[in-house]
């Protein structure tokens, strides 16, 4: 049996303010981390829509955490790790996981039942606008250049060009649940930058620590308002809330963290338009749906504004440099 190291050799204590990134040069792999935690975190809408018509919300937020956890907890077992058992530590863990997760995802799913998919995709799409006010006028704690507000400009109109022009029609219908998505939104751009104060733990401490509460705190309202025990779920929705808890919960919230460490939060943040075009791909091939009329377009904005949040502003000024050259 591997043996365990403390939580005080796991991990330094987290300071109580926003860790500043370091600037060091970035390479391949860390834009690979980025793009594998949008496929992650893509596979989210088609894993829930083929789950949710049997798996209540509740019932299947808390599954997939519990699934998610006991993963992370096999690996960590596998290490030689244990999960800290101060306070301090849980209580970031819980924190992070209340508005990067529980309460934002319950959010959603409930003002999914009057705003319509396309119209939530476009205002959930909005986190790495409000991360770059948050961290221009806030917290400022890296860099927020105009560049990135552009891209995440870019990013928006490439998100708004996927899902069609008709989805900006309704807006305005159903403005509870729509102020609610926004709300939501903000919660996720709150969480990217609340979780560098995690950036001293392991990565995958931090995920599995995070996942348990979530499941754990939603345990309660599942086996009193769903009543798991009288559901009876295809195995179709089993094996897609599996594959969500291993895929989405567990691999993709272990990147979210290696990225912030990495990247900082609004380079981070830029994945959440990289979701958009991967998310309907796996649309079209799991669930057989049409591709979108505007996909061409969607892509080229949604990547120019994925560049412009990602690639260093020293990066393209080497480059306009020896285009003057030419």
């Amino acid at each position: 049996m591997p043996q365990s190291t403390s939580s005080g050799r796991t991990a330094a204590a987290a300071s109580s303010s926003p860790s500043i990134i370091a600037t060091g040069a970035r390479n391949w792999r860390d834009y690979a981390l980025l793009f594998a935690l949008a496929c992650c975190w893509s596979s989210t809408y088609p894993l829930a829509k083929l789950a949710l018509p049997t798996i209540p919300p509740i019932t299947f937020i808390s599954a997939r955490s519990l699934i998610a956890f006991a993963f992370l907890s096999a690996i960590l077992w596998m290490r030689g790790v244990k999960l800290p058992t101060d306070v301090k530590a849980w209580k970031l863990f819980a924190t992070q996981q209340l508005i990067n997760s529980t309460v934002p995802f319950l959010v959603i799913t409930w003002s999914q039942q009057y705003v319509p998919a396309s119209n939530t995709v476009v205002l959930a799409s909005t986190t790495p606008i409000f991360a770059f006010l948050i961290t221009s006028l806030i917290t400022r704690h890296e860099p927020a250049t105009l560049l990135k507000l552009a891209g995440a400009i870019l990013g928006l109109a490439g998100t708004i060009a996927i899902v069609g022009l008709d989805a900006l029609r309704g807006f305005g219908s159903e403005i509870v649940a729509e102020i609610a998505i926004l709300l939501a939104t903000i919660s996720f751009a709150c969480a990217t930058i609340f979780g560098l104060r995690l950036s001293e733990y392991d990565p995958m401490v931090v995920a599995t620590g995070s996942l348990l509460f979530g499941g754990l705190v939603l345990l309660p309202p599942s086996l009193i308002i769903d009543q798991p025990w009288t559901l009876h779920p295809t195995p179709t929705a089993i094996v897609a809330t599996i594959v969500m808890g291993i895929v989405s919960s567990a691999l993709g919230l272990m990147l979210f963290y290696v990225c912030l460490g990495r990247l900082g939060t609004l380079t981070t943040n830029a994945q959440g338009y990289l979701r958009i075009p991967i998310g309907v791909a796996l649309s079209v091939v799991l669930l057989g749906e049409s591709v979108p009329s505007n996909l061409a377009l969607g892509l080229v904005l949604v990547m120019a504004g994925v560049a412009a949040m990602t690639i260093p502003g020293e990066v393209y000024t080497r480059w306009l440099g020896r285009l003057r050259g030419l």
